[in-house]
């Protein structure tokens, strides 16, 4: 499988996924730069985490007009596969690929620490072949906290697409594991077709050995999957 990571202006995490995809996971892997309109017959496109843009007007909101960004949405909207990581959810979310939007951290604080995921959906690949147990991944934002309405939360619940939820290092999710203020604990979701995906926390941060903690890298392997 050929992965490609789109880089923007002010994107940050871009080598930790080319290092983590390429070193850690044995794929292909090339750079995507934001102007481009070709997506170099990549199968599964990731946006990695940063400020896009410096974060000006709102986050993701400049990125998601990028040109790259209509060769992604085409891509998802064929059914193709697309991740999106911290500012890459936000992206995502402001393209309209995945529900939701991404607010202000309750705390009005930027956070950097690790925090604990408890996988959430039975029917995605990201998810699916997790065990349900507690993550432990490094978080790196001021704008995290998930929000949707009533009807659309209805819905992701109702169609499986929480993809992880933010939890204590039991697996218990309770408010006080949650960093952010996101709304039932959302860390992650899916779009209706669970072939997109975003997540805030930062599973290419905790993916090698040499980081004393690889938990990322059992979520980033889930992947591989679309070949298998």
């Amino acid at each position: 499988m050929k992965f490609g990571v789109v880089v923007f202006p002010g994107s940050n995490c871009d080598d930790d996924t080319v290092y983590t995809l390429r070193v850690n996971l044995e794929q292909e892997v090339v750079k995507l730069w934001h102007k481009d309109h070709d997506l170099q017959g990549c199968d599964f496109i990731i946006l990695p985490g940063g400020f896009s843009y410096g974060d000006y007007l709102r986050t993701g909101a400049i990125a998601r007009f990028s040109p790259i960004m209509n060769e992604v949405i085409a891509h998802a909207n064929r059914g193709g596969y697309v991740m999106g990581i911290c500012n890459g959810f936000q992206i995502l979310a402001e393209a309209g690929l995945v529900p939701g939007v991404l607010l202000r951290n309750s705390s009005q604080r930027y956070i950097c620490r690790n925090v604990y995921l408890n996988p959430q959906s039975k029917s995605t690949i990201l998810t699916a072949g997790l065990d349900r147990a507690a993550y432990k991944i490094p978080i790196a934002h001021g704008d995290g906290r998930y929000f949707a309405d009533e009807d659309t939360l209805k819905s992701l619940n109702d169609n499986d697409q929480v993809l992880f939820r933010y939890c204590d290092e039991n697996g218990l999710i309770t408010e006080a594991a949650n960093p952010n203020g996101s709304l039932e604990n959302i860390a992650g979701v899916s779009n209706a077709g669970k072939n997109v995906f975003g997540m805030m926390p930062h599973p290419e941060r905790a993916s090698d050995d040499a980081l004393g903690n690889a938990d990322g890298r059992f979520i980033l392997e889930q992947l591989l999957a679309v070949t298998a």
